[in-house]
């Protein structure tokens, strides 16, 4: 699950890069943030798996200038985190162990990913991706042993630039401790990062910072309603804190000083991986919403190439096997038939001149061009690659009529991509599937052979007819017309209409096989058909279109299969370890 959320947070951030429509921009960087949370707390779950006593992580949080680094300094018990009165001062998350040492902290670099640990020292303003590990020195009285995070602040200008190590921060921890003053808790932002860290389950502590006396329980009221507003969970302590005039620093109650220890005891790591799920859950829909769009774009897109591809063949069944001047297949099955029933006496000399006239062509056929003339004149198959052409001019503008249709902005630039796609792709897909169907005409070839041999089984069976055939003038007119054919003389088109081949068929379908010629014939169309549907529409053609969409741009879209997707929704289901969530 872990590679499919960082592969959908990564798909969304180029995309993001690419968008222009301002309203979804907006609607995407709040996914890619809660991709960024979801993502850390699946991290978080490993660390735990992999700790054999896991630490307990606290984190100080809030919008910008509530006083978080000198409340942490208070809890601390020192000095550690650097304060300043400019806004924004903190940008990294910067831990610190209290009564645990840094080498206790094993994992943290798997956990933070591309981010770096660095001394507090060195971090800079001028990077982001890093965050400090540092030793508190001193004794804590109301901190229990753990890591303390001091994180930057989530409302700043600025802080787009390093929100993630806020939000990586925050996953990471088991309490939270939020900071908030009198100017800053009505502030939209804070309700939203409330909002959205309420399926992690931490135990949460509300610090209600500078002040003055009095006037807490009127805003402490208004808390509780935002509270309810934005969560469904019980609403948290709150402290309230008091500057203390010498240094300026918040005065943590005595009578709350054991609130935080008290707080640690909720912490439940053994629930975890149910926390992960209801997470992946509440957003699982939203998140998928491009890529459901991209999916029902790819059905469309599947049902439309079948339409055109199903209009294809109906064109060739119209204009060629069921066209009368048209379909020549069976013609040079006829002559195929009469090589098999060659006359008596003329046998000799059609024999000795086929040997003379058709050596070049038999040494051809020994390098596997076997009738190449014969596929060159063939009407058949300039139709084909007709009705190819119109078929990918029909589908272009299938496509920009989509186009216009689409009522979502990502869906339109779907079609028009692919469509941008398809006239770049055109050309070589015209010149494969004339390839292949030079190809299949030749490989066709041995079925047409195979009526020859069934018509001649069936004309041996009537030997009055086989004879009567054998002794009418047209039978050896139609044999020249057949020998000249094989040499290349004529085209299969004039073998159609050549007046000989036209008695002789004639008398074939009048004669008493006539219903078993009609019935081979038949057959021949249909294999005919078959063979063309298979190995052109759907092999050579139907294949190639439907392996376009794979081709769109993955900065501006996010070409997520369905397969991907169903693995993942599969992992959604169950608990790690195998179990399934019930």
């Amino acid at each position: 699950m872990l590679e499919f959320i960082q592969l959908l947070k990564q798909r969304y951030q180029a995309v993001l890069a690419q968008q222009g429509n301002e309203a979804v921009k907006a609607s995407y960087q709040q996914r890619i943030d809660q991709l960024i949370l979801a993502e850390a707390f699946i991290r978080k779950g490993q660390l735990i798996d992999a700790a054999p006593q896991p630490l307990l992580h606290m984190a100080v949080v809030g919008p910008t200038q509530a006083g978080k680094s000198s409340l942490a300094n208070v809890l601390l018990n020192s000095h550690a985190a650097g304060v300043s009165p400019l806004a924004g001062y903190t940008i990294h998350p910067q831990g610190f162990c209290n009564g645990v040492s840094v080498a206790d902290c094993t994992g943290l670099q798997h956990y933070f990913g591309r981010f770096q640990q660095l001394q507090q020292t060195q971090l800079s303003k001028d990077r982001h991706d890093c965050y400090s590990l540092t030793q508190n020195t001193t004794d804590s009285k109301f901190l229990p042993h753990g890591v303390l995070w001091d994180t930057p602040d989530f409302d700043s200008i600025d802080s787009a630039t390093y929100r993630e190590g806020v939000i990586r921060a925050i996953a990471l921890a088991d309490m939270v401790i939020l900071v908030i003053s009198k100017e800053k808790y009505a502030d939209q932002s804070v309700w939203d990062i409330m909002a959205a860290v309420e399926a992690l389950h931490q135990p949460t502590v509300i610090c209600l910072n500078k002040l003055v006396e009095g006037s807490e329980s009127i805003i402490i009221q208004s808390l509780k309603e935002k509270w309810q507003r934005a969560r469904a969970d019980e609403f948290p302590e709150v402290v309230s804190l008091y500057y203390q005039k010498p240094g300026g620093l918040p005065v943590w109650p005595e009578s709350r000083q054991q609130l935080l220890k008290q707080l640690a005891n909720k912490v439940s790591l053994t629930k975890h991986a149910r926390f992960e799920q209801e997470l992946l859950k509440r957003h699982w829909q939203s998140w998928l919403e491009p890529i459901f769009a991209e999916h029902q774009a790819l059905t469309d897109w599947t049902e439309l190439v079948d339409l055109i591809i199903k209009q294809a063949m109906e064109s060739y069944q119209r204009d060629y096997l069921s066209h009368p001047h048209h379909y020549e297949t069976f013609q040079l099955a006829i002559t195929e038939l009469l090589h098999l029933m060659e006359i008596p006496g003329l046998a000799r000399i059609l024999s000795g001149t086929r040997q003379i006239l058709t050596w070049p062509a038999r040494q051809i056929m020994k390098l596997g061009r076997k009738r190449g003339h014969i596929a060159d004149s063939s009407y058949e198959i300039a139709l084909l690659n007709q009705i190819a052409e119109h078929t990918l001019i029909q589908l272009a503008d299938k496509l920009l009529d989509k186009a216009e249709q689409g009522h979502q902005g990502q869906q339109s630039q779907w079609w028009r991509q692919l469509n941008s796609v398809l006239r770049n792709q055109r050309q070589d897909a015209l010149q494969d599937f004339a390839q292949a169907t030079k190809i299949y005409h030749l490989s066709f070839q041995q079925d047409v052979e195979s009526a020859a041999h069934q018509l001649y089984g069936k004309l041996q069976q009537q030997p009055m007819v086989l004879n009567g055939l054998r002794a009418t003038r047209a039978t050896a007119d139609a044999a020249v017309i057949a020998l000249t054919l094989q040499m290349g003389g004529i085209g299969l088109h004039d073998l159609v209409i050549a007046p000989a081949m036209v008695t002789l068929t004639s008398l074939l379908a009048e004669s008493a096989v006539g219903g078993y010629m009609h019935k081979v014939e038949a057959e021949l169309k249909q294999n005919q058909f078959n063979a063309v549907k298979q190995t052109l529409f759907i092999d050579s053609l139907r294949n190639k279109l439907l392996q376009l969409p794979e081709q769109l741009s993955i900065s501006t879209h996010f070409n997520i299969s369905p397969d991907q997707l169903r693995a993942a929704e599969l992992q959604l289901t169950e608990k790690r370890h195998g179990l399934r969530l019930l």
